[in-house]
């Protein structure tokens, strides 16, 4: 950080574009036209403005040296540029953040003395007080024999594959995946990045634990299934693990086949922004690669989807659209491959630029609710018992804390005690709204847990309803669907079989929408007002939004 304005080869640097969007007060982007020997008043208040910047990015904020609010690129001339930088980064010390750069731009000036003035783009990086690390959960989809697992062992392993799969190796979690080459699980790998940016697991840093603990963003991997067969365990991982975003590998020899277009739809139905990598670039010829990528971009614009597909051909393109993925128009596609290793330096930077979903606004306000953990996984570990593994949605866990567990099959909730909380299989002391975690339960067995339970304040409205009411939409269906109609509904970590008994209309076909109730057949659910639902049935799908649990009848208790 010495030398922060010559880190950037300038016959490698890629290009700020000539001239930005105004600057707004909201976000974690500022404009700096320069930077030269402040006053201590005004460096008090630089350091405020940054500070406020950061906990608008969660712990990340970019800079734009030489650019003025209005957007217009001026630049700045060596020996300003450098003093600029050297205040940003006393800026920056004073917070206990670091400095990339991570794009510049030369800006002529017109006239007999030619004077070449530069402008910065840097990143601040800055991990919250009360976090250990920025986090962030990636699924990846993609049809069958894609080259998921194997893109996810490269990224992971930092060793290129050998053409025959060696790098998902290490991934899979049973012996009929290593044989036949295919995941039909949901598993989970990490990858970090230090505050220069760069990935430290290839550091030698093998261990979760040392990966944890050189990392300032970290950012999970989970491994859904492609094989058709396993759809249901792919869509309880989109419901059940709230990524932040998704990756939809498709094979540049293949194209778009198989369940593809499914898990695009499903993640597009549950909010998740998408991005897109094409794989195995090496196996075909460029005319095939071109097919595959317009196949996208057509998809893509299509009006089920409204997105705005942006091919990555330099860092430029990867940094532009890693700020600007929040916004949810923009789809980026890249082309890569897992044996030459061709592009995967883009996704990289993708990946190290991306910011936050949420703004450390909505994330202290969902701290502050009552606690909300959904259940997706349990174990049993000796000497220890009962432990729950999920998300945390709201509220905070601490040691020692106790919620209530459940809902049982007849709807009770029952009052527990938190023995000890293990974030990426490090203990912690506390957990909060956004975070994946284990949590291990006093006097409670796994034979009493199961997927879809909860754990919640005390003092919390329990949400367990055998029946509740919804909005639905039908993406597809042969013919009607009307009162009767059996499903398979996924809530959250909720995946139960249920029937419509009721509906505000006779019957909906494909692209029509009512409002139902449905009745569940198993057992009764924690089913929170607003959430998100899927529903399929063979080919049959649908999407929706519940509107409110019904009261059980004391029958049913």
């Amino acid at each position: 950080m010495d030398n922060l304005v010559d880190m950037l080869d300038p016959t490698a640097a890629t290009e700020l574009p000539a001239i930005l969007p105004p600057e707004e007060e909201e976000g974690n982007v500022e404009y700096k036209l320069k930077l030269v020997n402040p006053s201590d008043f005004r460096f008090e208040h630089l350091v405020t403005q940054m500070k406020w910047r950061l906990e608008e990015g969660e712990g990340e904020a970019i800079y734009e040296l030489g650019v003025e609010d209005n957007g217009i690129m001026a630049g700045l001339q060596d020996v300003e540029l450098e003093a600029s930088v050297n205040t940003l980064k006393r800026m920056a010390v004073r917070l206990g953040a670091s400095l990339t750069v991570l794009r510049e731009r030369t800006v002529e000036q017109d006239g007999e003395n030619c004077i070449r003035r530069r402008a910065l783009e840097i990143l601040v990086r800055k991990v919250p007080d009360d976090q250990e690390f920025l986090d962030m959960r990636l699924a990846v989809l993609g049809n069958v024999d894609v080259g998921k697992s194997t893109l996810l062992g490269v990224l992971t392993q930092g060793e290129l594959d050998n053409g025959r799969g060696r790098a998902r190796l290490n991934l899979f979690r049973h012996l009929h995946e290593i044989q036949s080459g295919r995941t039909s699980s949901i598993s989970h790998e990490i990858i970090g990045f230090d505050s220069s940016g760069e990935m430290v697991n290839y550091s030698g840093s093998r261990s979760v634990e040392e990966i944890c603990d050189k990392s300032t963003k970290l950012i999970t991997l989970i491994d859904l299934a492609g094989h058709h067969k396993y759809l249901k365990t792919t869509i309880f991982g989109l419901t059940g693990n709230s990524p932040d975003f998704a990756m939809l590998i498709v094979s540049a020899t293949t194209g778009i086949t198989g369940t593809t277009k499914e898990h695009l739809g499903f993640a597009l139905a549950l909010g998740v922004p998408v991005f897109v990598v094409v794989s195995k670039v090496d196996q075909c010829r460029h005319v095939l690669i071109e097919r595959t990528v317009k196949q996208l971009e057509k998809i893509l614009k299509s009006p089920g989807c409204k997105k705005i597909p942006v091919r990555i051909l330099n860092d430029d393109d990867a940094i532009t659209c890693a700020s600007n993925f929040d916004t949810e128009k923009i789809t980026p596609i890249f082309t890569v491959s897992s044996v030459t290793g061709k592009n995967l330096d883009l996704l990289k930077i993708f990946l190290n630029v991306l910011p936050p979903l949420k703004s450390r606004k909505d994330r202290e306000k969902l701290a502050q609710d009552n606690t909300e953990f959904q259940i997706d996984d349990r174990f049993s570990v000796p000497g220890v018992g009962g432990v729950v593994g999920g998300t945390i949605l709201r509220g905070s866990i601490r040691e020692g804390d106790m919620v209530l567990l459940g809902p049982s099959e007849n709807g009770e909730f029952r009052e527990v005690k938190v023995r000890t909380v293990h974030r990426n299989r490090l203990p912690c002391r506390l957990i909060q709204a956004g975070q994946t975690a284990t949590v291990a339960l006093q006097d409670v067995e796994k034979e009493q847990l199961r997927k879809g339970m909860v754990l919640v304040s005390p003092n919390s409205e329990q949400y367990a309803c055998r029946e509740f009411e919804a909005d639905i939409y039908v993406l597809f269906h042969s013919s009607r669907i009307s009162v009767g109609f059996q499903t398979t509904i996924h809530i959250g970590t909720v995946c139960q079989t249920a029937v419509i008994v009721k509906m505000d209309r006779e019957n909906i076909r494909t692209n029509e929408k009512a409002r139902v109730i449905f009745r569940l057949f198993k057992h009764v659910e924690y089913i929170r007002p607003g959430s998100r639902l899927l529903f399929r049935d063979g080919k049959s799908k649908g999407m929706g939004e519940v509107i409110k649990p019904l009261p059980l009848d004391p029958i049913e208790r």
